[in-house]
């Protein structure tokens, strides 16, 4: 896993401001499976129109990169697929933030986060469902087999947590039969 305050330098404004949020991607892969390295944070962040300002504030100029205004509230208005990143200056340190939008899926998993502590810190973790759900539609579009390893790495050491049922249920909604069979073998 990342040094804790380098994945903590993003996660801590968001928890002091109250912006709901979830860690996803390879860091929530490293929660429920194996620790392997990552050179950033994914983070699905409920951003609105009218909290933007607040959110920049989070980020400072002299220690931070934070995209324009006019960006952020383009990346907003996306009902999916919205992204842009922060970039911690004195680390190199990136996040890659998606607005929750209407996208379904983030909606879903934003409702059923879990709180791990990282660093003595509580911080919202996407839950394993979901991350397995990305991670196959990564797998999917062209990704690493990185992601098919970090879904094993899951099913294996996170087993009683995950709920099969509706996992599998959420693979056929997505038409992502195939690629979680190679997966989940």
């Amino acid at each position: 896993m990342p040094e804790p305050e380098l994945f903590l330098v993003f996660v801590e404004p968001l928890n002091r401001a109250g912006i709901p949020y979830m860690v996803t991607g390879s860091v929530a892969s490293i929660v429920y499976g194996e620790p392997r390295l990552t050179h950033d944070v994914d983070l699905v962040v409920e951003l609105d129109a009218a909290r933007i300002d607040d959110f920049i504030s989070l980020f400072p100029d002299g220690e931070f990169y934070c995209p324009p205004e006019t960006v952020l509230r383009s990346e907003v208005r996306r009902e999916t697929r919205g992204h842009f990143n922060l970039i911690h200056h004195a680390s190199g340190f990136k996040a890659d933030i998606y607005p929750v939008g209407c996208d379904p899926l983030h909606v879903w998993a934003m409702g059923r986060r879990r709180t791990a502590e990282v660093g003595g810190m509580g911080v919202w973790v996407a839950p394993p469902e979901y991350v397995i759900l990305r991670k196959l539609q990564f797998y999917q579009e062209g990704g690493g087999d990185k992601h098919l390893r970090d879904i094993r790495s899951m099913l294996d050491m996170s087993a009683s947590i995950i709920d099969r049922g509706e996992l599998e249920a959420r693979v056929s909604q997505l038409g992502l039969e195939a690629v979680w069979k190679g997966a989940a073998t």
